[in-house]
């Protein structure tokens, strides 16, 4: 008799995905297809266990279980790779998960989480400065290192725990910068809106003279006193290229 292998694939796709939903496939037993089953979402379960541990801390057994099995479930990752699961688990989040009971801030947790483990494994180079570059910085181009990414969210994702879990976002936004140093130690910094916007603006150049980007933040500030944020300014571009934070030009 012959067997039509895409739809032997899918019934036993489906039932491993969504067993309790979908019938066993009738030709394999069920102690073999179901310890099949155990192994596979064991593996991805472990895997979102190990990368988002503050998520997982803040829902009861009961809770991580049904959002772990949706993602098994619904979810169709495209890529092979066990490292880059985190990266479809954020996919699932934003764009196929709907449960009303889940924390308004769950998306962007997650996300501040998946930062970490996307820079600690980058192929990027972080750039080390010389105290020549550094004592002569004006002078220079800069830019923005590739392992350095600044973020803003409605929720203070930094502050999230067992024991503070909001309901309702603050008036002011977050905003945090996540870099890799050349220990290969990731850090984050909760910044303030005047450095994001430095940042963005590094981020929006491949690179930029340092005098250019300082007078892009004196004249979008406003300020009355455009010496203060100039100086001030400086001041913070040389202590963000001290952290490998940002990469001062030959």
């Amino acid at each position: 008799m012959k067997v039509d292998f895409k739809e032997k694939q899918s019934e036993f796709v489906a039932y491993i995905r969504d067993p309790f939903n979908n019938p066993r496939p009738g030709d394999v037993k069920r102690e073999r297809i179901d310890a099949y089953r155990e192994l596979l979402f064991n593996n991805v379960d472990s895997f979102l266990c190990s990368n988002f541990p503050v998520l997982k801390t803040i829902l009861n057994d009961e809770q991580w279980y049904e959002l772990s099995q949706d993602f098994f479930k619904n979810h169709a990752c495209t890529t092979p790779y066990f490292s880059e699961i985190s990266e479809e688990f954020l996919d699932f989040l934003q764009n196929q998960r709907k449960n009303n009971s889940d924390y308004p801030f769950l998306l962007e947790l997650a996300h501040y989480e998946w930062v970490e483990m996307a820079l600690s494994i980058s192929n990027e180079s972080v750039v080390v400065n010389t105290e020549a570059q550094l004592a002569d910085i004006f002078q220079h181009s800069i830019s923005l290192s590739a392992l350095a990414w600044p973020l803003v969210y409605q929720f203070p994702v930094q502050q999230i725990s067992p024991t503070f879990l909001p309901e309702v976002a603050p008036e002011q936004p977050t905003y945090l910068l996540v870099y890799r140093n050349s220990e290969d130690e990731v850090k984050f910094i909760q910044i303030s809106p005047i450095t994001f916007r430095l940042l963005q603006i590094l981020q929006e150049n491949e690179a930029m003279s340092c005098q250019h980007c300082l007078n892009q933040i004196v004249a979008e500030s406003g300020h009355p006193e455009p010496e203060k944020i100039s100086n001030a300014g400086l001041q913070m571009i040389e202590d963000l290229a001290r952290k490998q934070i940002i990469a001062v030009a030959q």
